[in-house]
């Protein structure tokens, strides 16, 4: 792929189990702002081959592999979900190699329904109706219905994609000490209705980084990046144009 030195780079980075395909609504976007957009699935997820890695010190690790091998220097991470404790762990690790920080309904801590991952390493689809019912506070209003189930839908991807991602998630336990090694400007994106990452937790976790804001979506719930897209590409606008 041809990467413009001139410009700034972005990389947009899913949640647990999904792929690139929920970056649809800001990936031109972003482009059309002056920036190269890296819009990634990680190992195992979409079309990426191999297995899915199995914490989120290798997920931060592959990152930093990824620049190395497209030759860039710096980015601009915009994370979702898990994509967010992968921000996190990734500015407090490699500080020299990130210049801002995006995380939307995340938090330094994600601890998963052990249910829910029971579900899913069993690979039984009720694991993506939990996720579903967690997850959205708008989601009949999906054109086409919800897209978390067209891209994990079938039983191999719930055992083998979901399952690992969310145990990632579940063993992530850096994510207090990370935060306070986090030098560059970060924006906290949260939903107001946000039933996994509660507005109060957020809130908690945007005082704890240095040079942080924070900006609050209202009538959202945790897929910001469906529900409230267009809010969410402004506020990201407003935040790397300063």
């Amino acid at each position: 792929m041809e990467i413009d030195n001139k410009k700034s780079t972005i990389l947009l980075m899913h949640g647990s189990g999904l792929t690139h395909i929920v970056w649809s609504l800001h990936e031109q976007f972003y482009a059309s702002l002056g920036f190269n957009v890296l819009s990634v699935d990680l190992p195992g997820h979409g079309s990426s081959d191999g297995p899915a890695l199995k914490s989120i010190q290798e997920i931060s690790d592959w990152v930093k592999l990824l620049m190395k091998k497209i030759k860039i220097s710096k980015i601009i991470i915009i994370g979702h979900s898990q994509g967010c404790l992968v921000g996190i762990d990734f500015a407090s690790r490699y500080p020299d190699l990130i210049s801002n920080l995006v995380l939307v309904a995340g938090s330094y801590k994600l601890p998963v329904n052990q249910d829910l991952i029971d579900l899913a390493e069993a690979g039984d689809e009720k694991a993506i109706l939990l996720m579903m019912k967690w997850g959205y506070e708008g989601s009949k209003a999906f054109i086409g219905g919800n897209p978390v189930k067209k891209i994990i839908n079938s039983t191999r991807e719930i055992r083998e994609i979901l399952a690992v991602d969310l145990n990632a998630c579940n063993n992530y336990k850096d994510g207090k000490e990370s935060l306070e090694k986090i030098n560059c400007p970060t924006l906290c994106i949260f939903g107001d209705l946000d039933k996994m990452v509660p507005l109060e937790v957020g809130n908690k976790m945007a005082t704890m980084i240095k040079n942080s804001e924070k900006k609050i979506i209202k009538d959202c719930g945790h897929m910001i990046i469906f529900e409230k897209a267009f809010e969410m590409r402004r506020l990201v606008k407003e935040f790397l144009k300063k």
